[in-house]
């Protein structure tokens, strides 16, 4: 597992050459995934130091599983694996951007859609918030690919 150098305050932190991630009180960083070609976001999650290291070791996304408190690799139940090509972090390094090719059925979310992204948030003159669907199929059928997992 690599070793991170631990944060900075100030100017080393957000203008120096050395990754120091800054992970919160619970050992996580935000994890943004977005299509190299494209640019649409895919997912946001989170990545622990191992999650965060096995990414920069295999170029292959793998995150913290905050509900199954478990690492795990991207698209390994349902072949939709994450190749990393870039990896950035923000100003203050609490949070990493990755651009990644989607394999399999080029479907990021667990319900088989390209984007967990797929619900647009719509206020109403009534004051009620619905939510509307984008307009793109799912890529696979969930029940299918994770029959013997529990979502």
């Amino acid at each position: 597992m690599l070793e991170f150098a631990a944060p900075e305050k100030g100017i080393e932190q957000e203008e120096g050459k050395v990754f120091r991630p800054k992970f919160d009180g619970n050992g996580l960083i935000t994890a943004l995934a977005m299509d190299a070609s494209s640019g649409e976001v895919l997912m946001l999650a989170h990545m622990n130091a191992e999650a965060l290291s096995k990414t920069i070791e295999t170029g292959k996304a793998h995150y913290w599983s905050r509900s199954r408190n478990a690492i795990w690799l991207k698209g390994e139940t349902s072949g939709n694996v994450q190749q990393v090509s870039e990896m950035w972090t923000d100003c203050d390094q609490d949070a990493v951007l990755m651009k990644v090719t989607v394999k399999g059925a080029d479907a990021s979310c667990h319900t088989g859609r390209i984007s967990c992204f797929y619900r647009k948030i719509e206020a109403s003159r009534d004051g009620s918030v619905n939510l509307s669907f984008d307009s793109r199929k799912a890529k696979f059928d969930p029940k299918e690919v994770y029959s013997t997992q529990e979502k």
